[in-house]
């Protein structure tokens, strides 16, 4: 009888180190919504499962624990993670990450005159009126290409402050004349903006420093009153 009952306790030990419990993938993320290039956290909270896969839904996938990912293009993607027990048993989870585009801003400088665009002109975004005019805080800088053009990226949907200096060129004038010349309107979140930013031609060639002297005569110009041809 004893032996039995050991026979029967060891055959229950086997089955039950041998039992494959059914997997549970379940997982989250930091954000549901993105923006291009963000980066997404993606947390596992699955159960009874040895390896992993993920498909982000954009063609790409990973095998780690709790993966990071970022998206090159807009729209809505399935991402599902693939729980596996050491047996080969699966479980999926699913959920929809939609990624927009980012908050954009293109300025287009123009000579205010002769409205021919100024191609290398440093461009730099401030935040405050105050952080132009005391040249603090800049948010970021860009340089204009020959077509007189340059493009922000990942912006905050707010108004900003445009600084433009080339070694024969600036807005500073212009500045002083309607402050409206250096303000944009509020960014339209996950969009592309755009800003005419009018320039003076100063005639001090080979500047090379950014200095707010370097001025033209005021001509009582607004922004209202200025229309581009």
């Amino acid at each position: 009888m004893k032996r039995i009952l050991i026979s029967t306790a060891a055959a229950a030990m086997i089955m039950l180190s041998s039992c494959d419990f059914k997997p549970e993938a379940y997982f989250f993320t930091d954000k549901i919504q993105a923006e291009i290039g963000e980066e997404v956290f993606f947390y596992n909270g699955s159960h009874n499962a040895t390896y992993y896969e993920w498909d982000f839904g954009d063609g790409t996938w990973s095998d780690a624990y709790e993966p990071i990912h970022s998206y090159n293009a807009s729209g809505v993607f399935t991402v599902i993670l693939s729980a596996f027990s050491k047996n080969g048993n699966v479980d999926r989870s699913y959920l929809d990450i939609e990624v927009l585009s980012p908050t954009m801003l293109e300025v287009e400088v123009l000579e205010y005159y002769d409205e021919y665009p100024v191609a290398g002109a440093s461009v730099i975004l401030y935040p405050t009126l105050q952080d132009w005019d005391e040249m603090t805080n800049p948010i970021v800088e860009g340089f204009t290409n020959a077509a007189g053009k340059v493009v922000f990226t990942n912006l905050q949907s707010k108004v900003y402050y445009v600084d433009v200096w080339q070694a024969s060129h600036n807005n500073f004038t212009l500045r002083d004349e309607d402050v409206g010349f250096i303000m944009t309107d509020k960014l339209v979140k996950n969009q592309l903006n755009y800003f005419l930013a009018w320039v003076d031609y100063t005639g001090t060639k080979g500047a090379s420093a950014r200095d707010r002297k370097q001025l033209v005569p005021l001509k009582g110009r607004s922004v209202e009153t200025t229309v581009k041809k």
